[in-house]
């Protein structure tokens, strides 16, 4: 129990460290350490490439956007561009290194509510990992030319999962509220 607090607390320092930094040359710094210090303990940078993958997108939506805005209004986006993409990529390294060692499960188990919380998230997750999986392997399966449906898999998709989402958002505020979550 004792180890477990100090994780705890040390997960949250570090967190808020990272979070607090706000000179480029200190966080491009940080995150330099960070990636030496994954390699030499795990030997591979696969947790360093995941969190490039995972962040890629919209990181790069919203620095296009920055870039388009910045251009209009003749300021130069680089130094911002590099400080918000360094500090979130330097954030998520954090956070999936950290609980690549760590339970999950086991670091929110103080909470009842926050062990409950997460619940209700891993098993969205899982459940809508899996029917995304299902479908591309049904479209992939039953569509010869991939590349002139493509587009309209992902809009029907995206619909899908949009309207999914906003249904099961209800059905989990009454199920929180039923159970005394939060009032209202």
């Amino acid at each position: 129990m004792k180890n477990e607090t100090l994780t705890r607390v040390v997960f949250v320092v570090i967190f808020f460290f990272f979070l607090s930094l706000r000179k480029i040359e200190i966080i491009i710094g940080s995150l330099i350490v960070l990636i030496l210090f994954v390699f030499v303990t795990d030997k591979n940078l696969k947790i360093f490439f995941k969190s490039i993958k995972s962040v890629l997108f919209f990181n790069l939506g919203v620095s296009l956007g920055y870039v388009v805005l910045a251009l209009f209004k003749n300021i130069s986006p680089w130094e911002y561009l590099i400080y918000i993409n360094s500090k979130v990529v330097l954030m998520t390294l954090f956070i999936f290194y950290f609980f690549s060692k760590v339970s999950i499960v086991r670091f929110f188990a103080f909470s009842e509510d926050m062990s409950y919380l997460l619940t209700i998230t891993l098993s969205q997750i899982y459940s809508y990992k899996k029917t995304f999986e299902d479908f591309r392997m049904a479209f992939v399966s039953r569509v010869v030319d991939l590349r002139n449906k493509e587009k309209q898999f992902i809009k029907n998709t995206f619909k899908f999962f949009l309207t999914k989402a906003l249904r099961d958002s209800k059905e989990r505020t009454m199920a929180m509220k039923a159970r005394g979550s939060f009032e209202n």
